[in-house]
């Protein structure tokens, strides 16, 4: 399933700390790389929403491993305000985002979203040694992994491996 352009701004927000050959890097720790990111995801590019946007991140990646209260949010979404107006269909709501804090008040409500739509989709990684997110849009909410191919399958390849060495140690 495809994400829409809210939830791909926030899970790629959550996953600008991944680990390559086992060190953690971050693709926000420079302005400039910060900047370029920022604006490759259709958001306004300053050293405000920058900063913004890296402080964001850290809470929400406490929030979703459970490690922050939601309430630690608060901070990104004061000021936001929603507009309403009527279209051909209803009600058509409009966010109207601070400056400065867009894309961290779009990704926090992005968040709080998903959080009420579908509870427990969005997760870390169950690797330990990965520092990835995925949101589960599957029927049975049931991925455990970033990716199946990459950390799915070193997983499984490694509980084969204990089963057979545990095997060869019992036999």
């Amino acid at each position: 399933m495809e994400l829409d352009v809210d939830e791909k701004l926030l899970l790629d927000l959550l996953n600008t700390t991944p680990v390559h050959d086992g060190r953690p890097s971050d693709l926000l720790a420079d302005r400039d790389d910060g900047l370029r990111w920022l604006a490759g995801h259709g958001q306004p590019a300053s050293a405000e929403e920058w900063r913004a946007a890296r402080d964001a991140r850290a809470v929400l990646q406490d929030v979703v491993r459970g490690d922050a209260p939601p309430a630690a949010l608060a901070r990104f979404v004061e000021g936001v305000l929603r507009l309403a107006s009527l279209g051909e269909e209803g009600i058509e709501w409009t966010p109207r985002l601070p400056e400065g804090r867009v894309a961290a008040a779009r990704a926090v409500l992005t968040w709080d979203a998903l959080r009420v739509s579908g509870p427990g989709r969005l997760r870390a990684c169950a690797n330990d040694e990965c520092r990835l997110f995925l949101i589960d849009h599957s029927r049975p909410n049931n991925a455990r992994w970033c990716s199946m191919a990459g950390c799915g399958n070193r997983m499984k390849a490694r509980r084969h491996y204990q089963r057979t060495r545990q095997a060869r140690t019992d036999g």
